[in-house]
């Protein structure tokens, strides 16, 4: 999956993956995280999700990574701001609030970008991946987050076969092989949710499941 396919989605409005609302696996299980305030919270491959706004009323800082600048800024033009623009690196930093998005490719990332980081929101990045660039966005990501960061994760699980991504299914099988050698591994919340999603019925899913996983990085 090459960047221009989401550039491409982005540029069309095809955006059928943007929820509007706040996420409510998010509002029901982040106080486990348990952070301390003014936390800086990393939201890969973000888009424009109002989730970044509720984390940032809980008293957050939060560091967004958006590869399109057309998503990045309307997150900021839809919420009543003006951010401040500069270049940094291989980044566009967008910035108002507390509230920061770097406008770039998410595998740019290092060290020095995260290095404020506390715990991650994984919503839509894990599962917007196929299985190989998975692998990779893990191998990536891991290595660069401070010791003991936490990850709140929520994937979707379905029959692949039954539909294409994305989204793409990611059981609790995949998470373990991605984790398990990297971080503590939490199942939190399994909820069968094909009945209040009709365009996955659509699709042909006949059977789709919504995972809640916190995930605690271990000290190496």
């Amino acid at each position: 999956m090459q960047k221009e396919y989401w550039l491409d989605r982005w540029e069309r409005k095809d955006i059928g993956f943007h929820q509007n609302e706040i996420n409510p696996y998010l509002c029901q299980f982040w106080q486990s995280l348990q952070l301390a305030p003014g936390s800086t919270v990393l939201v890969p491959l973000c888009g424009k999700s109002t989730d970044m706004l509720w984390l940032h009323q809980q008293g957050h800082t939060v560091l967004g990574v958006e590869l399109s600048g057309i998503a990045a800024q309307a997150f900021f033009t839809e919420n009543g701001l003006t951010p401040q623009c500069r270049v940094h690196d291989q980044f566009t930093h967008l910035e108002a609030n507390d509230m920061h998005i770097l406008c770039g490719d998410f595998f740019d990332l290092d060290k020095n970008d995260v290095a404020k980081v506390t715990a991650v929101y994984d919503r839509a990045a894990l599962i917007a991946l196929p299985p190989e660039m998975r692998k990779r966005y893990t191998h990536h990501l891991l290595p660069i987050l401070p010791h003991a960061t936490q990850i709140l994760l929520v994937t979707l699980d379905y029959p692949q076969y039954e539909m294409s991504g994305p989204p793409f299914a990611v059981s609790m099988d995949e998470v373990t092989s991605l984790y398990q050698l990297h971080a503590e591994i939490t199942l939190l919340s399994q909820q069968d949710v094909l009945e209040k999603n009709p365009r996955f019925q659509e699709r042909g899913l006949s059977r789709l499941q919504e995972n809640t996983i916190l995930l605690k990085t271990l000290i190496p």
